[in-house]
């Protein structure tokens, strides 16, 4: 099975801390996490982690952050042929506060102008399985279109003309409550099973494709052979939160391809998330495989 990520990468910088910091004070920290992140990036990594034929197509700056993302997929074995490096691009970086007492995080990203097209030929390229996140909207359409039997998602956590036009073409929209909320105009809670329904609906008839809703620790809220379900969020104690909705995309992804149920699918992405909070740092707090499968187990 040939995976195709098309999205956003950026150079993550975690400090994790005790507390939230106040301004204009100094704090010293023993240790800092640095790796590639990115929404469809850390989706694509996890892929690669966990066995799968994975192609990377993102841009990046032809400097240290940029160098350090291709390692990252050099490493894990993913295709880095379609990750262009451009000398006039400086890659994004992200710094991020992890907040161990409550496992919040902050995330300040500095980001150069988004580049809607890679400038390599991607006709020929063929793929079974498509996770895309919204950047670089026209090569994303184009691999979809070339590759119309392909199981297809999109993580969508951003309003925009490009996601309104790429939710409608893909397999999956998978979106954040958020995004739920700005493009129906209403608010939505997992207390609220009507509000959810309503949103749902609204989503499922502006996009005509299989809409999941992401509620945080409240689960996930779709439809599963004519009954709306809130698939329940796996419940531990987070220390860092950073990266675990792209973890959770990249989850969702691995087992809707490789044919488990929706409620399956939705539950064993539950896991990987949560199991990732609870580590600092976004890709090296993934889990392997084999701890997601063997979880329920742990736990019984």
């Amino acid at each position: 099975m040939k995976v195709v990520c098309v999205g956003h990468s950026t150079f993550d910088t975690t400090l994790a801390m005790s507390e939230y910091p106040k301004e204009n004070v100094k704090y010293r920290v023993e240790k800092h996490i640095e790796c590639g992140g990115g929404p469809a990036s850390n989706g694509a990594y996890l892929l690669a982690k966990w066995g799968m034929d994975v192609t990377m197509l993102s841009v990046v700056g032809k400097d240290y952050y940029g160098d350090k993302i291709i390692d990252d997929f050099l490493n894990i074995g993913a295709n880095i042929n379609y990750i262009e490096q451009k000398e006039d691009h400086q890659t994004s970086s992200s710094y991020i506060i992890a907040n161990k007492s409550n496992g919040s995080r902050t995330i300040i990203t500095a980001k150069s102008s988004p580049i809607r097209h890679l400038d390599q030929d991607v006709s020929t390229l063929k793929a079974d399985l498509i996770l895309i996140d919204g950047e670089h909207p026209e090569t994303a359409k184009e691999v979809l279109l070339n590759n119309p039997e392909a199981i297809s998602v999109l993580d969508a956590g951003r309003v925009n003309d490009d996601t309104k036009e790429l939710g409608k073409l893909v397999t999956y929209l998978v979106c954040s409550k958020d995004f739920a909320e700005e493009i129906t105009e209403m608010k939505i809670s997992a207390t609220d099973l009507d509000s959810l329904i309503t949103c749902y609906e609204k989503l499922r008839e502006f996009f005509q494709t299989n809409v999941v809703i992401t509620l945080e620790a409240a689960g996930s809220f779709t439809k599963i052979d004519g009954n709306y379900e809130v698939i329940p969020s796996t419940k531990v104690t987070a220390v860092d939160s950073t990266g675990a909705g792209d973890i959770f995309h990249g989850a969702f992804t691995y087992f809707i391809g490789n044919g488990y149920s929706l409620r399956d699918t939705i539950h064993y992405a539950s896991i990987t998330g949560a199991i990732s909070v609870t580590r600092i740092g976004s890709r090296n707090s993934i889990p392997t495989l084999n701890e997601v499968l063997e979880y329920d187990t742990n736990i019984i």
